[in-house]
């Protein structure tokens, strides 16, 4: 059946997620140790706590990442001594910060070729549960849309995040595929909502869920022939 609409998930499917947050997490660290010295060298847990406290509170922070994270630094700066203005700007700070260091980001080489030549034939989106953000990478002009949790209020691998894609991409299911690494969010929540799912394996893992994806590719590269076999 011929495709039409393409979705891509972002984090680890079209770069390493891992080294990059270490990297941004390392920069906040060495901000809030230059810049708000009554915070101190801030035990993990403690975050863990207030960002656990914080989602208890309000459930669907926990699809709005960036809030949570700027929520989490504000009541830390707070909890520390600081006064509530004060420790909220500090908080808008050291979020821009770290926001900044998360999109020193290394796509995968294939990447941009790939979206080349793809935007050419199909509609393609971003459907991420992540912040980051394709305008700041130089991606976005491959895009026809991108949605993301933090902007919907809801993330995958619930189906309606896929269904917003299938109506911003003027295409029925049976004429879709998303693309990601996550078993669950990625292709369970796309065959949920009827796409077809193709699980971006490149360790080559061993499939431990339930139902079966569509196809597996451990290459970007793998994509147009696959495709081109499904037309």
């Amino acid at each position: 059946m011929t495709i039409k609409l393409i979705t891509f998930d972002l984090d680890d499917t079209l770069w390493d997620t891992a080294p990059v947050i270490v990297s941004a997490e390392a920069t906040l660290r060495d901000w809030l140790a230059q810049h708000a010295s009554k915070l101190g060298p801030v035990p993990v847990e403690h975050l863990y706590t207030i960002r656990e406290r914080l989602v208890q509170a309000e459930p669907g922070l926990k699809h709005r990442i960036s809030a949570l994270r700027r929520q989490v630094l504000f009541h830390a700066l707070e909890d520390a001594g600081y006064g509530h203005d004060e420790a909220r700007e500090m908080a808008d700070t050291a979020f821009e910060v770290f926001l900044h260091a998360r999109h020193q980001i290394e796509v995968f080489p294939e990447v941009q070729p790939l979206l080349e030549v793809l935007c050419q034939h199909y509609t393609l989106g971003v459907l991420t549960n992540g912040n980051a953000d394709v305008r700041r990478l130089g991606l976005a002009d491959y895009f026809k849309f991108t949605l993301c949790a933090e902007d919907l209020g809801i993330g995958k691998p619930d189906p309606r995040p896929f269904i917003e894609a299938l109506r911003r991409g003027g295409a029925d299911a049976r004429h879709a595929v998303h693309i990601g690494d996550h078993p669950g969010d990625d292709i369970a929540g796309a065959q949920q909502a009827g796409l077809r799912a193709i699980w971006f394996n490149p360790q080559g893992k061993a499939w431990e869920a339930d139902n079966q994806p569509d196809a597996e590719i451990r290459s970007l590269t793998e994509l147009p022939a696959l495709l081109k076999r499904w037309a």
